[in-house]
């Protein structure tokens, strides 16, 4: 298991600014770890790094890729993984459904992502391969031609795999569902997955390169179950696991009037806030964003009181407890943690993910260092 968290909690759209980030917060978090025991001094850190397609073009040009390796092996780190969700601006603006664009039915996500594997290939240790984690294809309402998004993924996983094959490293991209996505939930991703398998001429290809990042949030969410979900796509439909984002989300009964009112503090207009709620009989009904469902209850389109939980797409940390009558999705990624246990070899790729640092409640506020070094040692206390 290799385990780093994702440098997409630091704001920085070019290389100038990820490299300034690096070192000012990643070599902080790592020396951190290093007093606690947690970072074996002997071994290189892992970094989970996050490049947008501006800092991925620049990384490739002139010698910065070749100085960045120095960079690396001068502070004794290595990057395993990169995360290519985000394709420009993911800090200081609204995001919201940019976040999806450029989806997979463009070429300009095509070319980042050849970006990113260039650069990952000349980076990552040949012992822990490299990953890239992507969208799920599209937003729903995008209304996206998925023929487009499937012929497209075949193109890259041959990309991958010539590059694979050039450098003699396992090299492989993960798609990762999220609620509103194109596919969202493991029942839409089973069957995404089989039409894509479907398409290719070498499914073998197919099913070595482009895999899923399963993100605990996200599947939490879904209200679908952890080990039920994972041994569904990973062992049954043998799906390859690319990576594993350790993430938590809120959860709240929204028949309790003082819950929906804390849940309020939580509307900042970044990010999307998907809200899934569900009924005492499974059925479930979803929320594009906290806004949505704010005037839903308002304007009384919903009765809370039909809902005996309500999840909330808003990344909190690992190791938070949200004051009552708030709860976190915790669980999911515990259960998630003792799958990998069963299933050691599964999956390698580890990834503590909480990027909302910036807009968390200030009950919530703490130096970013603090709370991803905190972060470590509650997956590590878990994994114990």
């Amino acid at each position: 298991m290799i385990l780093g968290y994702c440098t997409n909690i630091h704001p920085a759209e070019s290389w100038e600014e990820t490299l300034h980030a690096l070192e000012k917060h990643v070599l902080t978090v790592r020396d951190k770890l290093l007093v606690t025991g947690h970072q074996p001094s002997d071994k290189p850190y892992p970094i989970g790094l996050r490049l947008s397609a501006r800092a991925a073009e620049e990384l490739l040009q002139e010698d910065h890729l070749d100085r960045f390796k120095d960079w690396l092996a001068a502070n004794n780190c290595m990057v395993f993984t990169i995360n290519g969700f985000p394709y420009g601006a993911f800090h200081g603006t609204v995001v919201k459904e940019k976040v999806f664009q450029p989806d997979w039915t463009s070429q300009e996500r095509v070319i980042y992502t050849q970006n990113l594997f260039q650069i990952i290939a000349e980076i990552a240790p040949k012992s822990s391969g490299g990953s890239i984690s992507t969208l799920p294809g599209s937003h729903k309402t995008f209304h996206a031609d998925e023929t487009i998004i499937r012929k497209n993924l075949i193109q890259i996983a041959y990309f991958i795999e010539d590059l694979s094959q050039k450098h003699q490293i396992d090299l492989h991209l993960g798609l990762e569902p999220e609620p509103l996505g194109h596919f969202e939930n493991t029942a839409e991703t089973l069957a995404f997955f089989e039409r894509l398998h479907r398409d290719a001429t070498s499914p073998i290809i197919i099913q070595q390169r482009i895999g899923l990042n399963y993100d605990c949030c996200h599947f939490a969410i879904e209200f679908d179950d952890a080990k039920q979900s994972l041994d569904a796509i990973a062992i049954d439909a043998n799906i390859r696991l690319s990576k594993i984002h350790l993430s938590n989300a809120l959860k709240l009964n929204p028949s309790d009037p003082t819950a929906l009112e804390a849940i309020r503090k939580f509307n900042e207009p970044t990010y999307f806030h998907q809200v899934i709620a569900r009924r005492p009989d499974g059925s479930l009904e979803r929320f594009k964003d906290l806004p949505v469902f704010f005037e839903a209850v308002d304007s009384r389109k919903i009765q809370p009181t039909d809902f005996h939980e309500a999840r909330v797409h808003f990344h909190i940390p690992l190791d938070a407890k949200p004051t009552d009558p708030l709860g976190s999705t915790h669980v999911h990624v515990e259960e998630t943690l003792r799958w990998h246990l069963k299933h050691p070899n599964i999956c390698q790729h580890f990834e503590i993910e909480t990027y909302t640092w910036g807009v968390l409640p200030n009950t919530l506020q703490r130096p970013v260092e603090e709370q991803i070094a905190a972060e470590y040692h509650w997956v590590l206390g878990n994994l114990k």
